[in-house]
């Protein structure tokens, strides 16, 4: 009976793995996720083995594993590729804090000196900055008010104080890509 069941399961993946595969690919980010899941769908198709008779419509079965797994990859916490946290100006500058983006470094030489030459494009893109956006970034930023408390000390809504620091982070962004560039050339 074993042995009927791995080959109804053996030509199971052969007929479905390249549809199963594109179904899943189009519904994820990366390929290397695509194969996860589609190994993880037939992983559950061996687990189930005992039950592949039962089984009516072998091909909605596998699909629904793999919109299931689908399903659970987007459920898992996100990592963020230090690319990801940079490229986008839609992002929700909120969920970031500035220090994010400035590596902890070594007391190395060559460290220390990259440390010190982003400080200075940082202190000189802040006093490029208007004073409410700079009031605004250093508040939130350095000192750690909140935008509510920062709104009622300044008697500026919400919204303007974010879309303040949203300008400066902008603005700050484009500085510290310039020494980047200038790093990574040397």
């Amino acid at each position: 009976m074993a042995n009927a069941n791995e080959i109804v399961i053996s030509k199971t993946v052969e007929k479905e793995q390249n549809r199963l595969f594109n179904f899943i690919r189009k519904r994820v980010k990366s390929t290397l996720d695509a194969e996860d899941i589609l190994q993880d769908v037939f992983y559950q198709l061996v687990r189930v083995s005992e039950e592949v008779n039962t089984i009516e419509k072998m091909s909605a079965w596998l699909f629904q594993v793999a919109r299931n797994r689908i399903t659970d990859l987007y459920r898992k916490k996100k990592s963020y590729t230090f690319s990801d946290m940079g490229g986008s100006d839609d992002e929700d500058e909120g969920s970031l804090q500035f220090e994010d983006y400035i590596p902890d470094l070594t007391d190395m030489p060559d460290a220390l000196l990259t440390r010190e030459m982003m400080w200075e494009v940082l202190e000189e893109g802040l006093a490029e900055l208007p004073e409410e956006q700079r009031l605004v970034f250093n508040l939130h930023e350095f000192e750690d008010v909140p935008f509510k408390e920062m709104a009622e000390q300044l008697g500026e809504t919400v919204n303007t104080l974010i879309s303040r620091k949203r300008y400066a982070i902008l603005h700050l962004r484009k500085k510290l890509a310039a020494l980047y560039t200038e790093i990574v050339e040397d």
